[in-house]
């Protein structure tokens, strides 16, 4: 019996867009079964709270056919991957920046841990600009942000952006 492959997808998700979705439907075919690490970055000034993000990307992710594990992290990635059995961590670029940050950060992890390889997959061309940030910036603003994100995560971001009381403001 073969051991199977458990990939890893971090990331803050908040919202999950459409970007993120293509990573992970993409992702989820190199592997026997794909973790999807919510984690908070503090920095990144979350919309939503844990629970919420853990629940937008389990229904999100709903009709992927590989095996997909949505949990929240707060831990070196590292030490996530391995608590999870991982041997792969999927990362997403778009663009130069990204790719310089995270080739930096892959160093660094294969120094903490290198029997996880990480693999970066490109983002279609379609939605190489979509950013969680820009989005949220985007509703703040009053802007359309049906081209980013699905129905669901577009009706969940409105309707806190309203119940913040910012839409338009600015």
């Amino acid at each position: 019996m073969s051991k199977s492959r458990i990939g890893v997808y971090p990331g803050t998700f908040d919202p999950i867009t459409l970007g993120h979705m293509d990573i992970i439907r993409r992702g989820a075919k190199l592997v026997d079964k794909l973790v999807i690490g919510v984690t908070t970055n503090i920095s990144k000034s979350p919309m939503f709270a844990d629970e919420e993000r853990l629940d937008m990307v389990r229904r999100e992710c709903a009709d992927i056919d590989t095996e997909i594990v949505v949990t929240g992290f707060n831990s070196l990635l590292m030490d996530f991957a391995e608590s999870q059995g991982a041997s792969v961590i999927i990362r997403g670029l778009r663009a130069v920046a990204d790719f310089e940050y995270e080739y930096q950060m892959a160093g660094m992890n294969q120094q903490i841990n290198s029997r996880v390889e990480t693999v970066f997959l490109m983002a279609d061309v379609s939605l190489q600009p979509i950013a969680s940030r820009l989005v949220k910036e985007i509703a703040l603003y009053g802007g359309p942000i049906h081209k980013f994100v699905s129905p669901a995560v577009r009706e969940e971001v409105e309707a806190r952006v309203a119940a913040l009381g910012l839409k338009g403001q600015g």
